[in-house]
């Protein structure tokens, strides 16, 4: 992918209609969250979908800045008010984008997606609660463990979503005022269930969208692989496709 050509004015269309994607996920319930987010009635969106594969497509950084935009857009509209906490809150799929960015390809030049979980993992261990649960942050293991996996869209969906789970549950931990036994005990199921349906969410998006990218580059027969990255063996077709 161009960077160059990514910020010309079919570039710039291109982002404006991922953020505006990303955007309407935001707006498009599914069913309620279980985990933390219940606690504040937080609902389960489209959005837990499309953010991370805005990486896939712009790369990590345009990637994070087009999920920074949506959710910032959303911020605005929804009229909340500005602190530091729902400023944190915009963090977790900011570095989900950025993480699916990175295929198996270019891991082993990227140093943040390794960082972010063991971060997460420490500033988890070092606080009084989660000192008491800390096998719970091993849940953040799993982006650390998936570069070392071959290829797999699944693998890279689930680290992705994990990695948006640290700093989430980090960021609550610091913010809202809980004891170990929900850590330990009522959280762990609901997590597995509730990012298995994440990645595979992610994974149906982000196969979809290279189909629906590469149709569209055959009828118009232009080359828009300069301005997005596009995974033929992500795309579906008579071939085989292997996750």
């Amino acid at each position: 992918m161009n960077t160059q050509k990514l910020f010309s004015k079919k570039g710039v269309m291109f982002l404006a209609i991922f953020v505006l994607l990303t955007y309407i996920g935001m707006q498009l319930n599914f069913s309620p969250l279980l985990g933390l987010d219940s606690a504040e009635n937080q609902t389960f969106t489209f959005f837990q979908f499309l953010g991370p594969i805005a990486g896939g497509f712009l790369g990590g950084i345009v990637g994070a800045i087009s999920v920074f935009l949506s959710q910032f857009i959303n911020y605005i509209l929804l009229g909340k008010e500005f602190n530091f906490i729902n400023l944190f809150r915009l963090f977790p799929m900011i570095f989900g984008a950025y993480y699916f960015a990175k295929n198996k390809d270019n891991f082993s030049k990227d140093k943040l997606s390794f960082i972010i979980p063991i971060i997460c993992i420490a500033a988890f261990i070092l606080h009084p609660i989660g000192s008491q649960a800390w096998y719970y942050s091993l849940f953040w293991t799993i982006p650390l463990l998936v570069k070392f996996l071959p290829e797999n869209l699944f693998f890279r969906s689930l680290g992705s979503t994990f990695t948006a789970h640290a700093i989430g549950s980090v960021i609550f931990l610091y913010t809202i005022p809980t004891v170990p036994e929900l850590w330990a005990v009522i959280l762990p199921g609901v997590v597995v269930f509730e990012r298995v349906i994440f990645a595979l969410g992610i994974s149906a998006s982000y196969i979809v969208f290279n189909t629906l990218l590469s149709r569209l580059e055959t009828l118009t027969t232009s080359n828009l692989r300069d301005i997005v990255k596009i995974e033929d063996k992500y795309v579906l077709s008579t071939k085989n496709l292997h996750l």
